[in-house]
């Protein structure tokens, strides 16, 4: 059984948990918080969605398939881990762009291994929970 009360809610409620995500995602750059965080609060939008409207409907709101998405996360971070090696400093070496984007500050590996986070773990919690939503 369906509760208008809940998609109607759902449909306010979901762009507002992305957003409050990307929020997350960005504060957790200088601050606490980052991608693991923002990455679930992000799926946690998704589950949400497929309480109110059922697994077909969330996965159609997903910009790809889970499997897609922890693909790209993974290959992010493992960028961001590589990017240092090819400036000829060891793995995972922090390495910053020498101007700074207004919201965000100087952007660097840490925030492009932070980005991939974000990505696998919004991925692996849709995946979990529209593979237990089917079932």
């Amino acid at each position: 059984m369906r509760s208008l009360i809940l998609a109607s809610a759902t449909r306010v409620l979901l762009p507002l948990l992305w957003l409050f995500s990307v929020f997350i995602l960005l504060r957790g750059h200088n601050e606490p918080g980052g991608g693991f965080i923002g990455g679930l609060v992000a799926a946690s939008g998704v589950a949400l969605y497929a309480l109110a409207f059922g697994p077909a409907a969330a996965r159609r709101v997903l910009p790809a398939d889970p499997r897609t998405l922890i693909a790209i996360g993974l290959v992010l971070a493992l960028g961001s881990a590589l990017i240092s090696t090819l400036g000829g400093g060891t793995f995972m070496t922090g390495m910053w762009s020498s101007f700074a984007i207004p919201v965000i500050g100087k952007v660097g590996t840490p925030f492009l291994f932070d980005i991939g986070v974000y990505v696998v773990v919004v991925g692996i919690a849709v995946a979990l929970v529209l593979t237990m939503a089917e079932d």
